[in-house]
């Protein structure tokens, strides 16, 4: 009894006390869904109030729109071919525009615009461009790595769209630049062809004046990441316009990095990533290219080390303080804030494809791909530049599962995770769900210091089960919908 008692007692201090939200927390009316589907592809609230959700299922493609109340007003359904893909989206003002990839034949490719107005309640579907492709190979890249290939000018006026065409003898890539508003193509640059050299595509920005950066990575020889010890590549930043193309070397020294991101932060570009001392793919610290617009140069380089806090957060105290140094692997960017202080923060989740082969008796087996979404990384960068703090989140998952954004100068991370929060001996709280336990839906808090607050908006159990990877901030507000395929709910966080 007394042992028993011992490890009752055991179990309950390792639970992390986690605190009420400070958010103010509501749900809208449930209401019934008469189509199934569980793939949400992007939800926005515009400025009046107005939500849309823009689903898909096997067939269709589903366009939502909810009043202030999130009480469902309008639905449309637009049947699609089972040859005809998703590929991304954008979004500004009052609408959604969805781009989906119409396969008709092996080698033939047509893009289309799905057009849904929040306000009015319609859609229309426009053809962009037609294009053939070699065999077996796809017209936007970043597939499974979390790429894009899209965006749209921070005035909403114009659209970019960066695509490969990629052949046996030569490797060429195009950018088309549209009307944001009319769809009308406006110019059509190619970029980056080589008879030799492959060209790998990172990222993509278009300016109010439908200047267009795109950045990649230009291999030297083949595809091999590293050859000799030393870095196959280069970073080509292509600045374009309707007519000139310059291109920007960005030199990496000895530095090895996977990709890196644009970003506008106060009227200066960035490229934003993470670099490493031993291979792409490792993580070291993050780094930060500043680019003079109007010179087209590179004005500052910035590195940082990764803290001690972000390996005490994955490894304990004691593993934390001997792993110092050591480098982490597979980070993905997902999200750059910044607060009304000017100060920007930096999210990346660990993510990777297994697979494991499940045999099934005498008639063989068959392989089974599992996508991790694992720990999350957190770095906060100064209004001056430098590197303020840096944190992480232990964190087991197999499907997108977090949102962020910044309140009132504080960082929100919401994520479901296990009912209770299990803090280790070693002084690390795992964020993740047992085999058997229930969830519970979490708001993980960092003050401007850095300092973390667990709060718990809910317990699941025997309620709705929301998702915050799909959720949207706008106006002080995030909401997201729930996961039932009949009746849907959304809560809403203020």
């Amino acid at each position: 009894m007394k042992n028993l008692l011992s490890i009752v007692l055991f179990v309950t201090i390792c639970f992390v006390n986690a605190q009420e939200t400070k958010l103010q927390v509501s749900e809208s009316e449930e209401y019934k869904d008469d189509v199934k589907s569980t793939e949400i592809l992007t939800i926005h609230t515009t400025k009046e109030g107005l939500t849309g959700v823009v689903r898909e299922s096997k067939r269709d493609i589903l366009f939502d729109v909810f009043d202030k109340t999130l009480a469902k007003t309008h639905q449309v359904v637009i049947e699609s071919d089972k040859k005809e893909r998703y590929v991304g989206e954008v979004v500004f003002g009052d609408e959604i525009k969805v781009f989906t990839v119409y396969s008709p034949k092996v080698k033939e490719r047509i893009v289309y615009c799905h057009v849904f107005n929040i306000k009015s309640g319609t859609h229309s579907k426009k053809t962009l461009f037609e294009a053939n492709v070699a065999k077996k190979r796809y017209l936007f890249s970043g597939r499974g790595e979390r790429q894009t290939s899209f965006n749209l000018s921070p005035n909403g006026k114009y659209l970019a769209i960066a695509t490969d065409n990629i052949y046996k003898d030569v490797n060429d890539y195009a950018i088309r630049v549209f009307d944001a508003n009319s769809l009308e193509l406006l110019f059509t640059k190619s970029y980056q062809k080589h008879d030799k050299k492959y060209f790998k595509h990172n990222d993509i920005s278009v300016t109010d004046n439908a200047e267009v950066y795109v950045l990649g990575k230009l291999y030297k020889d083949g595809k091999k990441e590293k050859k000799k010890g030393e870095a196959n590549y280069d970073f080509i930043l292509n600045k374009i316009t309707e007519n000139d193309n310059k291109e920007l070397v960005i030199s990496i020294a000895d530095q090895h990095i996977r990709s890196l991101n644009i970003t506008d932060l106060k009227n200066q570009l960035h490229l934003i990533g993470f670099y490493s001392e031993k291979r792409t793919g490792k993580i070291k610290g993050g780094c930060n290219f500043i680019i003079d617009s109007e010179n087209f140069s590179v004005s500052s380089q910035k590195n940082y080390e990764l803290p001690i806090d972000v390996y005490e957060d994955l490894y304990g105290d004691k593993r934390g303080d001997k792993k110092k140094g050591k480098e982490l692997k597979n980070f993905y960017v997902d999200y750059i804030l910044e607060d009304s202080d000017g100060n920007t923060y930096l999210l990346a989740e660990e993510f990777y494809i297994t697979q494991t082969y499940v045999s099934t008796g005498m008639n063989g087996g068959y392989w089974q791909t599992v996508y991790h979404y694992d720990d999350i990384l957190i770095l906060k960068f100064g209004a001056s530049g430098g590197l303020d703090w840096g944190r992480s989140i232990f964190k087991r998952s197999t499907t997108p599962s977090y949102n962020a954004f910044v309140k009132n100068n504080e960082l929100h991370v919401l994520l479901n995770s296990g009912k209770n929060l299990l803090e280790k001996k070693d002084g690390r709280t795992k964020v993740s769900k047992g085999f058997f336990e229930s969830s519970s839906l979490y708001d993980i808090v960092y003050d401007n210091s850095g300092e973390v607050i667990y709060s718990k908006i809910q317990d699941n159990k025997g309620k709705t089960f929301y998702l915050p990877f799909y959720g949207t901030y706008q106006d002080e507000t995030f909401i997201m919908m729930s996961d039932r395929r009949k009746k849907k709910q959304f809560m809403i966080l203020k």
